[in-house]
């Protein structure tokens, strides 16, 4: 697919790999859809996207806001090209600080919003018999992390999703494509979700020395052209998915490590 020309709506645009996303989009000639819940964020992103930009508020935990936003685009727009699923909110406490509506929240940001969406968008693409349809996973969605086990939980969820859901609509012109980054110079860590669900309003080192968004996007709009099923974006980290594969106990020693450090 030549994103030149598609209508690619982008969640989670107002900042970090979906603003990144956005102007990479825009600038390879696409019209794209930015949503998030903060109008002032998405209109920045916008104004370095110039008129190729629209902002459609949408907050993916809720199924009433996803509906009028998919009824909205398609209104505005005729269908959506190119789905790219990227809002997200991490964690930072361990399972038993956590409570289950913190696991709930993680699970409906992340896993059922990415679903709700997608069931949203999918039948037009179908119609047509083209379309892409990217979800950004995790490492995270690959190997299990220490203080995350919810978040892991949702990734890998979302990874197996769009597996079996590649499976039934590749052979009807619909590529699906997940992008696992592993640690990325954003602002995510500030949003995590502690046990208790306030704001851990701090940064992480791991993400302050991570790769640039602007590294995400350029290698996803690539995958996107080539019709990639699967991508690994990062540093060192990415490793740990080939270890489980090679050595899955080395790699339980390897985190468990990292739990004691953390905690």
């Amino acid at each position: 697919m030549d994103i030149d020309g598609q209508r690619v709506w982008i969640t989670g645009a107002s900042s970090g790999i979906g603003a990144a996303l956005a102007v990479a989009c825009s600038k390879a000639g696409a019209q794209v859809v930015l949503s998030a819940r903060r109008q002032t964020e998405l209109e920045q992103v916008a104004a370095q996207c110039g008129d190729r930009a629209d902002i459609q508020l949408l907050d993916v935990a809720d199924p009433e806001s996803i509906q009028a936003a998919v009824d909205a685009v398609q209104q505005r727009h005729g269908g959506v090209d190119v789905l790219i699923n990227n809002a997200g909110i991490t964690q930072r406490s361990t399972a038993v600080q956590t409570d289950m509506a913190v696991y709930r929240r993680l699970l409906e940001v992340n896993l059922f919003g990415t679903i709700a969406l997608t069931s949203a968008v999918l039948p037009g693409m179908l119609s047509r018999g083209a379309g892409q349809i990217v979800a950004v996973a995790s490492v995270a969605g690959k190997v299990g992390v220490p203080l995350r086990t919810g978040y892991c939980a949702a990734k890998h969820a979302v990874v197996g999703y769009c597996d079996a859901l590649r499976a039934e609509v590749q052979d009807q012109g619909v590529g699906v494509l997940v992008v696992c980054p592993g640690f990325v110079n954003t602002p995510l860590s500030f949003a995590a979700l502690q046990g208790d669900g306030t704001a851990h309003g701090a940064m992480d080192s791991e993400l302050a020395s991570g790769i640039a968004p602007e590294a995400v996007a350029t290698r996803t709009l690539r995958a996107i052209e080539r019709g990639e099923h699967e991508i690994l974006v990062g540093g060192k980290e990415i490793l740990g998915v080939h270890l489980k594969r090679l050595s899955p106990r080395l790699l339980n020693r390897v985190t468990r490590r990292i739990a004691r450090d953390r905690t």
